[in-house]
């Protein structure tokens, strides 16, 4: 009786461990689904790409972009999607923060390779926000939104707030590369800033230093020099201007470099139990125009074309290494570019090629050709195949559609600018319901407002690169410029005297997005 007893004891503790085991797995297995279910997010952002540059939105172009196209067919593509800024550092700084750039420190205007970091110390970035649901975050591309250089002992009170003005040094003006000790890591950089994983160029590839950072560190001394480039082209061409370098630093190898990289850090996340974020904002089609040799004369737009068409064919290797490691139909991609194309009208009528698409007006521009973007993003399985829409958006409304996302809603990560397109993606909705217009600005400072088919700008002229700039009105003449897209899309027909209600209209609906608390929404 004793020693049934006993078997039988011991028959229910391996019956016990049976089921605590499989409890075990189970909920191993269980954690492992929680994790993977949520989506992995491929962010590449092209620099300086217009709308027109992408042949699925320009059939009559002159470049070719059949790995971009197949993201199209494959997602959703907008044909409305706005930057918040027509030049780069403003853009990225919404695009990370989801907050409209004149909100910053550096409400008009670009940093430089040796400014100081532009995101607010303690402000979350999109990279904070996944974080949070474990995600492994990285970026690898061109960053352009400062690095907290730190400055040699004998310059260091020059950081200091009674010798630096509302702590604009390094902002307004960039810091002199002979005061700063580059034998030590940045203070302030992507690694503080979210991203576990970084490997950057300063700024973009026509400015000093040029150069790479692996988490925030030199990957090799500065102790080399260029005289710079192609100076007389107009910002052209392979043009690049003089300043330090790394011995092995090769122009025209910086793309291909980057895109290795991008898929190296992919590669090491297939597996993982974690999601992963990759930010890859290429340095490319941007000056210097420096397509590889198998790429020239591979358009019909000159080196402009053929760089495109090599940014078009690194978007393709991005796609191959997920399809091959089995990650796509997890991987949620989204490809944009940070403002217009830097393509005059002489370029135009010289290669027939229409950057910008059939909107007016280049990068830098208050006009849609400065801040109309492509944007296309691929979700398989939630974002239905082939989907076209037209809703109005921005890059700022990144931030709030990866809180959707992940369902992190926490205060934390509420910004003035940023409204969710998920219900856009999963078909759920043509319209963003809270977003009340959308604002941008010109690379001088003239703003725009855009709600509906208006679109208002508060200033005439280009406000950017193309002539005429700025024009002073003359007694009687409207102040300002007032368009309805529906019917102009080009914008020729400034309607601002004739529609004196919308344009007061637009102005106080400007001026409640100006004045809005930091982290409180204007709604409709």
């Amino acid at each position: 009786m004793n020693r049934s007893f006993a078997l039988e004891k011991i028959q229910r503790k391996l019956r016990y461990a049976a089921v605590l085991g499989c409890a075990i797995l189970c909920g191993h297995t269980a954690l492992f689904s929680q994790k993977t279910q949520l989506p992995n997010i491929v962010y590449i952002l092209a620099d300086d790409l217009g709308y027109g540059d992408v042949s699925v939105n320009n059939p009559d172009g002159k470049i070719r972009t059949p790995n971009i196209d197949r993201l199209a067919r494959e997602g959703m593509r907008f044909t409305d999607a706005h930057t918040t800024s027509s030049v780069c550092t403003p853009s990225r700084y919404s695009i990370l923060t989801g907050r409209y750039p004149w909100r910053s420190r550096l409400p008009v205007g670009v940093l430089r390779g040796y400014s100081r970091t532009l995101i607010e110390e303690g402000l979350p970035t999109v990279a904070n926000l996944l974080q949070t649901k474990s995600y492994r975050t990285g970026v690898v591309g061109k960053w352009h939104l400062g690095l907290d250089w730190v400055p040699k002992e004998a310059f260091k009170d020059s950081l200091k707030p009674e010798n630096n003005r509302n702590n604009l040094y390094g902002i307004l003006t960039e810091m002199k590369p002979e005061q700063i000790d580059f034998s030590k890591a940045p203070e302030r950089g992507p690694i503080t800033q979210g991203f576990d994983y970084s490997f950057i160029l300063p700024a973009s590839l026509d400015m000093p230093p040029y150069c790479y950072l692996e988490n925030d560190r030199l990957t090799e001394s500065l102790s080399s020099y260029t005289k710079g480039n192609k100076l007389e082209s107009g910002y052209t061409g392979p043009f690049w201007r003089e300043g330090l370098m790394t011995p092995s630093f090769d122009f025209y190898d910086v793309l291909p470099f980057f895109t290795r990289k991008a898929n190296d850090f992919i590669r090491k996340q297939a597996g993982a139990s974690n999601p992963f974020f990759l930010y890859f904002p290429m340095p490319a089609p941007h000056t210097p125009w420096v397509p590889a040799k198998e790429y020239n004369g591979s358009s019909q737009a000159g080196e402009y074309g053929d760089y495109v068409q090599e940014v078009d064919a690194a978007v393709g290797k991005v796609l191959h290494v997920l399809d091959s490691m089995g990650l796509s139909k997890n991987t949620m991609v989204v490809f944009t570019s940070d403002n217009g194309p830097y393509w005059r009208e002489n370029f135009v009528q010289q290669f027939g090629h229409k950057a910008a698409g059939e909107f007016r007006g280049m990068k830098g521009d208050v006009f849609e050709g400065g801040h109309r973007v492509p944007l296309i993003v691929r979700y398989p399985g939630k974002v239905k195949a082939g989907t076209l829409s037209a809703v109005t958006t921005t890059l700022a409304n990144f931030m709030s559609t990866c809180a959707d996302l992940i369902g992190n809603h926490s205060e934390r990560f509420e910004t003035e600018d940023s409204y969710s397109i998920f219900p856009i993606l999963t078909g759920k909705t043509n319209v963003i319901m809270e977003q009340p217009a959308i604002v941008n600005i010109s690379s001088k400072g003239t703003m725009n407002i855009r709600k509906g088919p208006w679109k208002l700008v508060t200033k005439l002229g280009s406000g950017g690169f193309s002539v005429p700039v700025d024009i002073k009105p003359k007694p009687g003449e409207p102040i300002g410029q007032l368009y309805n897209l529906d019917t102009d899309i080009h914008e020729d027909h400034n309607l601002y005297n004739e529609n004196p209600e919308k344009v007061k209209e637009l102005m106080e609906e400007l001026k409640k997005i100006q004045k809005a608390p930091k982290g409180k929404k204007v709604t409709r």
